[in-house]
């Protein structure tokens, strides 16, 4: 335990902080899920109006200092690439066999390089 009374203060700011990040980084995990799951339903629409919020709270993150400035820029890049894929095949039911065989095949490059 902290003795002195700036070693006090630090630990008390210490851990309002991390309840901030906390709590930011657990509602930008919640729009992930629920723009995970408008991709996998195939409702392009819902996906295009979560991905927007989505990308607002990535932002918010990083100004926060919650994430890394490229760690954000990764997740949009992907969550933009799975929206447009799912915008070009919305209203068949061959969306979801499409997305395996690309998952795999990162699988078999990542295996040939180790």
């Amino acid at each position: 335990m902290a003795n002195h009374i700036s070693s006090l203060k630090r630990a008390r700011q210490t851990e309002t902080k991390t309840a901030v990040n906390r709590a930011n980084k657990s509602k930008l995990r919640g729009t992930l899920r629920t723009l995970r799951e408008a991709l996998i339903a195939g409702d392009a629409a819902a996906a295009t109006a979560q991905y927007r919020a989505t990308v607002s709270l990535l932002d918010k993150g990083v100004q926060k200092g919650t994430l890394h400035k490229n760690t954000a820029s990764r997740y949009k890049s992907r969550l933009n690439a799975r929206l447009k894929a799912a915008a070009a095949t919305s209203g068949k039911p061959a969306a979801k066999a499409k997305a395996k065989p690309a998952a795999k095949k990162v699988v078999a490059k990542k295996t040939a390089k180790a």
